[in-house]
């Protein structure tokens, strides 16, 4: 299992009144929030980890019940038969046979033991959580954890995105959905542990994979989620800030999708 961070809570400033912010996102007002001691993951949950829950509890994901997921578009060869597609997001592309097993579908074989597992739903974050001895965290735990002991900084090591040019995270370089230049290294998902971590230990809690939270976002029947992932980028998707949020469906799946546990 991985490395556990025991913190010791207590109040912090949690949202932002970022100018990138989506209004609709509800990232703020900035207001005081405390929350009690607990311990959360230092990575998101790996393939591995995920495996071992799946083996031991013979638990079907959604996308595995469903049939489907929703693949980036740049992940599929040339040439991959027409699929339904997102209207407002082209990029994702239906894929029939895509799981946590096999990301990009059938043909694209597994994603490596030390990546964080995706194609997981709200309900099989939950479900590992609970088997593992933990649940999800609340969005304030997630925040407090994410920013590591700063207030009111961006990013979960401070106001730049490449402090000195060094790339502390996993997220879209280049044109975004045509070209990645590929400057943090990765094109999809990074190791659980890649870059370096925060100041209390947590890697990766900007980019490489949204992360499950307990709470609601906004409409009750949507889960929120944090951290962003290697698919966003400042053109469309800037919510790899500490503060930032987004939502879905408890049963819906992506590529781009994983969770952190916290007990």
């Amino acid at each position: 299992m991985a490395a556990v961070i025991e913190l010791d809570g207590g109040t912090f400033l949690m949202g932002s009144e970022d100018p990138d912010s989506n209004p609709g996102d509800g990232e703020g007002p900035i207001r005081e929030v405390t929350v009690p001691p607990f311990a959360i993951s230092a990575t998101a949950v790996s393939v591995a980890e995920f495996a071992a829950f799946a083996a031991a509890t013979g638990h079907v994901t959604d996308a595995e019940r469903l049939g489907w997921s929703f693949v980036f578009a740049g992940l599929l060869p040339d040439g991959f038969p027409p699929t339904r597609a997102v209207a407002t997001a082209r990029w994702w592309r239906q894929v029939h046979g895509a799981s946590w097993r096999a990301p990009c579908g059938p043909d694209g074989g597994p994603s490596p033991d030390d990546h964080p597992v995706v194609h997981v739903s709200w309900h099989d974050a939950a479900a590992y959580c609970a088997w593992a001895g933990g649940r999800l965290p609340t969005e304030a735990e997630w925040e407090y954890a994410a920013r590591g002991g700063l207030s009111g900084k961006r990013f979960p090591w401070g106001d730049e995105l490449t402090p000195g040019g060094e790339h502390r995270c996993n997220v879209w370089q280049g044109a975004f959905p045509e070209r990645n230049t590929l400057e943090d290294g990765y094109y999809a998902t990074a190791p659980v542990d890649a870059f370096a971590p925060n100041g209390y230990g947590l890697h990766n809690a900007s980019g490489n994979v949204w992360e499950w939270c307990a709470g609601a976002f906004g409409d009750p029947d949507r889960r929120a989620m944090r951290g962003g992932s290697y698919l966003c980028h400042a053109s469309y998707c800037n919510r790899y800030r500490v503060a930032a949020r987004t939502g879905a469906a408890p049963d819906s799946s992506s590529g781009n999708t994983g969770l952190r546990m916290v007990r």
